[in-house]
């Protein structure tokens, strides 16, 4: 009923009822950002784990430090995972975090800000400071209309920033920064004049950056690199977590954090719920969990899993209902089988759809790069049976590989109703009723 109801009404009262609601959000918990230095997150890829990065990167400065993102809520010293489902949570909840912050005596609030946030005001009466900028690649694109309006919703979050008002804390006005990636061309269209600062990031060979990371070393569980004589060691493989540290660090940085102490405290990072996330019972194969829900992210997770020794891979993947990108299903489909050697497609989040045709959608872009159903394509709606199928084939020296949901604490079904879910727990739950009961342990 309510879905319906918004589709009845017209465009513009709707954005009206947003904005009111975000101003009434914000008077209610007494405007809390105006008492925070806020940091917004956007962009497609890395979101989560640049903000995570970053509040944790923010505390070297000796200040506690608040997050919300779409794998964890962070209020100073109490982290929990989101189990709300959403990036960008509402309106009231979230100005209610940010109260929160404000009474546990945080100085930082890092918010993984999204572009439907962006589009329905979320972020309307929040006071930005900084914006950090990943990079950006088609997705939501049914969601906004084009991939344009996806793009302009993400520069709105730097518009909004650009013009808040300026903070002054114990005398000090804290200006008004952009941070953003020299390697992704999209960039330049958030470099806006209108902002006090505008800092880039990039790797080895980047021009004009003003942080770079150098001697890159990529191995299979973590990635080294220098930057500005400072050697940082992350727990967590891949270039694009390069790319993520080095957004947290030039923040860092902006804000006058010595870089020294914000690349240990990057260092001591194990890892990012739900984020190329090893689950260890003993096994004698690897599962990792990671997020992946779209094309870009795939293919970046397959880059970093190529120097991850293996036998087979074999990938247990679904995706998205609720209108989200419906043309992304075969593709992901065919990513996977054309990368693993078996591919086992199960339900993501239907929401209103109808599952078994999201399923089929997926496996038949397995079916097209080759997979054969029953032999190397398995079709399996329950996920945790699916799970399950996948640790029953795997062998000693295999991956499995499951990718979706990451750390989200339901799966999303018809009527607004949400099934609690834990993939990596589920994922526990498998490795020890297919191996530790073979083996008798």
């Amino acid at each position: 009923m309510i879905n319906i109801l918004r589709r009845l009404t017209p465009a513009y009262i709707l954005r009206v009822y947003h904005r009111a609601l975000s101003w009434l959000a914000s008077a209610i918990y007494g405007n809390p950002s105006n008492k925070l230095i806020v940091i917004g997150v956007t962009g497609t890829n890395g979101k989560t784990t640049t903000a995570y990065f970053t509040a944790k990167a923010l505390e070297a400065s000796g200040h506690q430090t608040g997050s919300s993102s779409t794998a964890i809520f962070k209020v100073g010293d109490k982290e929990w995972l989101n189990s709300t489902k959403m990036t960008m949570v509402g309106r009231f909840a979230l100005q209610r975090l940010l109260r929160e912050m404000v009474n546990a005596g945080c100085r930082y609030a890092v918010i993984e800000t999204s572009s439907q946030g962006v589009v329905q005001h979320r972020h309307a009466d929040i006071n930005y400071d900084v914006m950090v900028f990943t990079n950006l690649t088609p997705e939501h694109i049914e969601a906004h209309g084009s991939f344009e309006k996806y793009k302009q919703a993400k520069i709105e979050a730097f518009r909004h920033t650009a013009k808040c008002p300026r903070k002054v804390f114990n005398g000090k006005t804290i200006p008004k920064i952009a941070i953003l990636n020299a390697r992704d061309a999209s960039s330049v269209a958030f470099a806006l004049p209108e902002f006090d600062k505008i800092s880039w990031y990039g790797t080895d060979g980047t021009s004009g950056a003003d942080l770079i990371a150098t001697e890159i070393k990529l191995e299979a569980e973590s990635v080294s690199f220098n930057v500005r004589g400072n050697k940082v060691l992350l727990h967590l493989p891949g270039l694009v977590n390069v790319e993520n540290a080095l957004a947290a660090l030039l923040t860092c940085d902006a804000l006058c954090v010595p870089l020294s102490r914000a690349v240990e405290a990057l260092s001591e990072i194990q890892n990012v719920p739900g984020r190329f996330e090893r689950i260890d019972e003993g096994q004698p194969w690897i599962v990792i969990v990671d997020y992946a829900p779209e094309p870009e992210s795939l293919a970046r997770l397959y880059e970093t899993l190529r120097l991850v020794p293996r036998n087979r891979t074999i990938h247990v993947l679904g995706s998205c209902g609720g209108g989200r990108d419906v043309s992304r299903r075969p593709i992901l489909g065919k990513m996977a089988g054309e990368l693993a050697d078996i591919v086992i497609v199960t339900n993501e989040d239907p929401y209103d759809d109808d599952p078994r045709r999201i399923m089929d959608e997926v496996a038949a872009g397995a079916r097209e790069a080759g997979k054969l159903l029953g032999r190397t394509l398995f079709v399996i709606e329950d996920r945790a049976e699916a799970i399950n199928e996948a640790m029953r084939q795997a062998e000693a020296g295999d991956l499995v590989l499951l990718t979706g949901k990451g750390s989200e604490q339901a799966i999303c079904v018809e009527n607004g109703k949400k099934i609690p879910w834990d993939e990596r727990e589920v994922a526990r739950k498998a490795i020890k009723g297919s191996w530790k009961l073979e083996a008798g342990i």
